[in-house]
């Protein structure tokens, strides 16, 4: 779901090499963010691609990196610790830093929440911090250990099953994780706050969200994740976190501009990769996709291209009652344009002329409806469609519009 993921490696705390993808917009980079993903689990679990998917398409540039023995990189990871995981979150803000921007946002999932909350302070770019199930205690992670716990402390080492999953635990694991004081480093955090957290959470409870709202100090946000699991493998739970979180972040990152620091008319469409047929449109500030119903092979992710018409259609029609409407000083009441598309044959058009009928093609008609609240009489009602069809728009799909190609 990427604009486009580049395969990157950098050195870890221990030295490892650490595998990472960078998740790039097509188009210019608001903002750079590094993502944590949760306890032994990788960069690549769904809701870690989701978010970073969306906040591509909202400009915003993703690292999202394997902590140590995990995933794609390379160590042990008996030899790690909570600590560890913060030491590689500094590294992996050293590479951005040096090799394309300093991360001005964090964001953490479980675990790795509480990892961003601890490194957040030393990284002086970062300007918002957001999170997803993430535990107001790094030794929560220890319930995860079961019964093993025990073994652990006795002999120093054990064998732990997680998610299905064979882990070589060691008792400097478990004392790492009880000397950190996370809610300490959330209040002296200094820096927006985003948490969000599934009510229903069975692996981390919504009493930890509780706690680090307190803690942290404002600006500060919750946004609960109604019926969602702890890892959000139902992927509309997980796109509504990743919606949720870029809208938030926009907040705090510089306004958008995707092309280029002056005014352009033009429309910019880019193919995203993803599905067959989407496409990224960028409209001066404003980025949509284009795209065609699941019905056609598309992933019905926005309007289509001929969609697209009808909206231009629909809302110069609106626009101009308006200014009319507002010229005349006319009490018009709120305006609906309602438009549809579809390609008959010219010799079935009662509208057409003469001319026009004898084609025995196709031509595309589109149907509007107007409406507006209140009473409109007669004449008002013979006003509002003459004012409709001078449109520019309107004019436009009625004239002759000339199109002119070039190959770069």
């Amino acid at each position: 779901m990427n604009f486009n993921s580049q395969r990157l490696e950098f050195k870890g705390h221990s030295g490892a090499t650490l595998g990472a993808r960078l998740d790039l917009p097509n188009g210019p980079v608001r903002a750079y963010a590094l993502f944590a993903h949760c306890f032994t689990c990788s960069k690549d679990l769904a809701a870690a691609r989701q978010v970073s998917a969306e906040l591509a398409r909202e400009g915003i540039a993703v690292l999202r990196f394997d902590f140590t023995g995990l995933g794609s990189s390379k160590g042990e990871f008996a030899s790690t610790n909570f600590s560890s995981n913060v030491a590689d979150l500094r590294s992996a803000a050293d590479y951005l830093r040096q090799h394309f921007e300093a991360p001005s946002l964090l964001i953490g999932h479980s675990l790795g929440g509480a990892a961003v909350f601890a490194v957040a302070g030393e990284v002086p770019e970062v300007r918002a911090v957001a999170t997803i199930g993430a535990p107001a205690d790094v030794g929560h992670v220890l319930k995860n250990l079961g019964s093993s716990l025990e073994e652990i402390q006795e002999n120093g080492v054990a064998e732990v099953d997680l998610a299905g999953r064979k882990f070589l635990i060691r008792k400097q694991f478990v004392e790492d994780a009880c000397a950190h004081r996370i809610l300490d480093a959330v209040a002296t955090l200094k820096k927006p706050v985003l948490l969000l957290h599934a009510p229903l959470d069975q692996t981390v409870g919504i009493e930890n969200a509780s706690d680090l709202f307190r803690a942290a100090k404002h600006p500060k946000s919750f946004v609960s994740l109604d019926k969602a699991d702890h890892l959000l493998t139902d992927p509309t739970d997980a796109a509504y976190a990743a919606r949720v979180i870029a809208e938030w972040l926009s907040r705090y990152l510089v306004a958008d501009n995707p092309q280029g620091a002056e005014p352009m008319e033009q429309v910019q469409v880019t193919e995203t990769g993803e599905g067959k047929f989407q496409n990224a449109v960028h409209a001066g500030k404003h980025r949509l996709f284009a795209d065609e119903p699941q019905s056609v092979g598309g992933l019905d992710s926005g309007p289509s291209p001929y969609d697209y018409l009808s909206i231009g259609l629909a809302a110069c029609t609106s626009m101009t009652l308006r200014l009319y409407a507002d010229h005349k000083k006319l009490a018009l009441g709120r305006i609906k344009v309602e438009v549809s598309h579809s390609k008959i044959h010219a010799r079935d058009c009662e509208d057409c002329a003469a001319s026009e009928r004898t084609d025995g093609g196709k031509i595309d008609r589109f149907e509007r409806i107007i409406s507006v609240d209140g009473e409109v009489s007669d004449a008002l009602r013979s006003k509002i469609a003459e004012i409709a069809d001078k449109c520019p728009v309107h004019r436009t799909l009625e004239g002759i519009a000339k199109v002119t190609t070039s190959i770069s």
